[in-house]
Parts: structure tokens; C-alpha cells; sequence
């Protein structure tokens, strides 16, 4: 079925304003808070989803009101801060007629400052996500800059040794200060599994259902 003349007519003049040079940077900063918004659904909703019905206690409608919190915090988070760095990022390069490097770090600052900046349960997973992911790529730029000498051999082994065993040594004697979802899957893993009552909760679940 054909849309109607009116519909096509709006959708031509449309897609002759996104075609449009002079718009590319508005524009950009729209589809960045549509990309945010759908990013942060499809990342969130699947980890919400499997964490809640995992470790969290409570009612069917306690647990889905969690996941679409959750979900619904981490899209529009992210779709404000996208939108807002790449709004800033373009006004540095308009404002100076060029861009450089501190641009990026600028706009992202301003927009981590004022977006992630709440101390919640979110925020912090996402910054824990970005620590790692910045501390390995610094240390790829040190050695390709020749800041940090480069191994003679592959020391990934010794660097996840390490990395076990401070994780373990912290929940064992300093839980509280992992984060509450990385404590709720170590205890599941390390605690839960030296308890058992019978077959049911040793292979079945992870905890005997109280009797009725």
C-alpha cells in the first residue's frame, strides 16, 4: 500500500534536510542521543535481566520494575551524555575553527562531570567498565610511544595471576569494598558452593527452598 502524497512529500523534504552539509553537525548530535538511548537498552536490559533474577529477592513485579529502573537509567544516561559531547565537541571545533586533541577530552569531562557523577550503583559500573579498558589502552599507548619498554615475551599470565588473586584476597578479607553486585556474584561462586543440605541443593539450586 502506497503512503499517502502528503507523507511522501514530508519524507522527501526530510531526507533532503538530513542530506544537507551544513546541518551535519546538528544533526550528528541528534543521532548520538538516539544511538545513546538504543546502546544503552541493548547493554543494560540483558545484564539487568540475568543479575535481578539471579541474585535479587522479591515479587515478579519487584524484579521487572529493577530491570526496566536499571534499563531505562542506563539509556538516558548515555543518550545525554553522547548528546552532550558531541554538542561540545562540535562547538570547541566551530568556536576555534579547528579541532585538536583537547577537545574530546573536554566536551567527555564536562559531560562525565555533570551526567555520571552520581555515586550510584550504575554509574559506578560503568566507570569500572571504562577504568580497565583505559588503564589497558594507556599502557599499549606508552609502549607504542616508547614511554614503557615492551615485554620480551607475552606477560598476559602473570598480569590475570595478579589480577585473581587481589580480587580473591579483597573478598575474603576486604569485601566491602568491592562493588555490591561483583560481591553478590563472588558469593554465589565462592560461598553458597560450601553449602548443601542434600542432592537438591547441591546440583538443583543453590539453596534449599524453606519447607511449606
Amino acid at each position: 500500500m502506497a503512503a499517502p502524497p502528503q507523507l511522501q512529500t514530508l519524507l522527501l523534504a526530510v531526507n533532503a534536510l538530513l542530506r544537507k552539509r551544513r546541518y551535519h553537525a546538528a544533526l550528528a548530535v541528534l543521532k548520538g542521543f538516539r544511538n545513546g538511548a538504543v546502546y544503552g537498552v541493548k547493554i543494560r536490559a540483558p545484564h539487568a535481566l540475568v543479575m535481578t533474577f539471579l541474585f535479587r529477592s522479591g515479587s515478579l513485579q519487584e524484579k521487572l520494575r529493577a530491570i526496566l529502573q536499571a534499563t531505562y537509567t542506563h539509556s538516558r544516561n548515555l543518550a545525554y551524555f553522547v548528546f552532550t559531547y558531541k554538542g561540545l565537541y562540535a562547538l570547541q571545533s566551530h568556536v576555534q575553527g579547528k579541532t585538536n586533541q583537547v577537545h574530546p577530552f573536554l566536551a567527555a569531562f564536562i559531560g562525565g562531570f555533570l551526567i555520571f557523577g552520581e555515586n550510584n550503583n550504575i554509574n559506578s559500573q560503568i566507570s569500572m567498565y571504562l577504568l580497565s579498558r583505559v588503564l589497558f589502552a594507556l599502557c599499549r599507548l606508552g609502549i607504542e610511544k616508547g614511554y614503557i619498554p615492551e615485554p620480551k615475551r607475552d606477560s598476559f599470565r602473570v598480569f590475570t595471576g595478579v589480577l585473581w588473586g587481589l580480587v580473591l584476597w579483597l573478598f575474603e578479607y576486604h569485601r566491602s569494598t568491592l562493588q555490591p553486585s561483583l560481591q553478590s556474584s563472588m558469593t554465589y561462586l565462592y560461598e553458597d558452593s560450601n553449602v548443601w543440605h542434600d542432592i537438591s541443593d547441591f546440583l538443583i539450586y543453590n539453596k534449599s527452598h524453606p519447607s511449606k
